[in-house]
């Protein structure tokens, strides 16, 4: 049986908490006055490497070596892999050294994906070298890298 409501206005319910919580999560940390701290390219590479010495064959990265346009640069990779349930490519990240957010994409697979192999378009900001990293279920992680020359920078307004 539900209870009635309360006749003080100043007792918080659960349901009241609950909605003050979900509309505080909902506002963007910009808005409330802070800013998370901006993650670099070498504690992102630490994060997603967690200590682990990566291998460096097993992975190809297709993408040109000029850009004129940094607001739309092709990226392919490729990781050699026999994708059984057992041994599968499980994510693939893309880091831009030199882009204000250095982790542009990362990419979840399973082994029903067949073949651990991706494209996108990736914004840059500048002259950089791209990193791939590779994780597969064993725990194995693969790198690659590749320079890019960007003529017209993108990313330069901080995303």
């Amino acid at each position: 049986m539900p209870k009635p409501p309360s006749d003080r206005p100043d007792l918080l319910t659960r349901r009241g908490a609950i909605a003050a919580a979900a509309a505080a999560a909902l506002v963007p940390a910009a808005a409330s006055g802070q800013t998370a701290p901006a993650e670099t390219f070498a504690a992102a590479e630490r994060a997603i490497l967690a200590g682990r010495e990566p291998a460096a064959s097993g992975l190809s990265i297709e993408m040109p070596q000029l850009s004129e346009n940094g607001n739309a640069v092709d990226i392919a990779v490729r990781v050699d892999s026999p994708m059984s349930a057992a041994d599968h490519v499980a994510r693939i990240h893309v880091l831009a050294d030199k882009n204000p957010v250095p982790r542009v994409a990362t990419f979840h697979i399973g082994p029903q994906a067949g073949r651990a192999d991706v494209a996108t378009r990736i914004r840059l900001a500048e002259t950089q070298t791209i990193v791939v990293l590779a994780e597969t279920s064993r725990g194995v992680v693969h790198r690659g890298a590749r320079e890019v020359i960007v003529i017209l920078g993108a990313c330069v307004d901080g995303g």
